[in-house]
C-alpha cells in the first residue's frame, strides 16, 4: 500500500471524507502538510469510528482544547489520530461552548479518557457519558480552568506550607511588590539606549 503525503494526497483523502461521510465530516483543509477535518459535534464518536475501522488510523495521539473567548462557541476540541499502516495522522475538530458537552470518544479509543479528563481540567469541556470525568492536573477543590484565556496569570489562590500548623494551607492570591530590575536580570529584556554593558568592550572593533 502507498503511503499518501503530497498535498493532493491529501486533498484527495479530506474530499473523499466529506463527500463519503453522509454528513459526520463538515469541511476540510490541507495546511503545513496536515490533513485537518471538521466534524459534527453530536456526531464525533460516529466520525472516530469511521475513521478506524475505514480509513485505519488505529491510534489516537491526544485531544486538546483551544480556546477563543470572542466566539459564541469559545471552545475547538482537537482530536489527533494516527495510522500505523499508512504513514499517515489526522486532525479532526469540532466547536463547542461552554455549557454543551461533547459526546466522550472512549468507546471507540479507551486511551480518551485521561485526555479528555484534561480537557475538562484545564478548559472545562463536558464530555457526555465519560466513565470518570473528574479533574486530574489541579489539586482537589481547584477553582477555575487554568488554561481558559480569562483565567488570571497568578490563579485565584496560592499555596503554602504553614509551619505554624504543619498542614500546607491556601489563601486568596496576595498582591506582588515587584522589585526594580536591572540589565542584570535574567527576567528582563534590555531597554534601546542603556549601556555599555559588561561585555561590550568585546565587540568593539580597533
Amino acid at each position: 500500500m502507498s503511503w499518501p503525503h503530497s498535498h493532493a494526497d491529501l486533498e484527495q483523502i479530506g474530499q473523499r471524507l466529506v463527500a463519503d461521510s453522509a454528513g459526520v465530516f463538515t469541511a476540510y483543509e490541507v495546511a503545513f502538510g496536515d490533513l485537518r477535518v471538521t466534524a459534527q459535534l453530536p456526531r464525533i464518536v460516529e466520525a472516530m469510528r469511521l475513521l478506524r475501522d475505514a480509513e485505519g488510523f488505529q491510534q489516537l495521539i491526544d485531544i486538546c482544547g483551544v480556546d477563543y473567548p470572542e466566539r459564541e462557541r469559545r471552545f475547538d476540541v482537537v482530536y489527533h489520530l494516527l495510522s500505523l499502516t499508512r504513514n499517515l495522522r489526522i486532525r479532526v475538530k469540532l466547536q463547542t461552548d461552554e455549557d454543551t458537552a461533547v459526546p466522550s470518544v472512549t468507546p471507540v479509543y479507551g486511551n480518551a479518557d485521561w485526555y479528555e479528563r484534561e480537557a475538562f481540567d484545564m478548559y472545562g469541556v463536558f464530555f457526555d457519558g465519560h466513565p470518570d470525568l473528574r479533574r486530574i492536573l489541579t489539586d482537589y477543590g481547584f477553582h477555575g480552568h487554568p488554561l481558559r484565556k480569562d483565567f488570571p496569570m497568578t490563579g485565584y489562590v496560592e499555596v503554602r506550607y504553614d509551619d505554624e500548623l504543619k498542614r500546607v494551607v491556601y489563601e486568596p492570591v496576595k498582591s506582588v511588590e515587584w522589585r526594580n530590575w536591572d540589565f542584570l536580570s535574567p527576567w528582563e529584556g534590555m531597554e534601546r539606549g542603556v549601556g555599555p554593558l559588561p561585555g561590550d568592550e568585546k565587540g568593539e572593533k580597533a
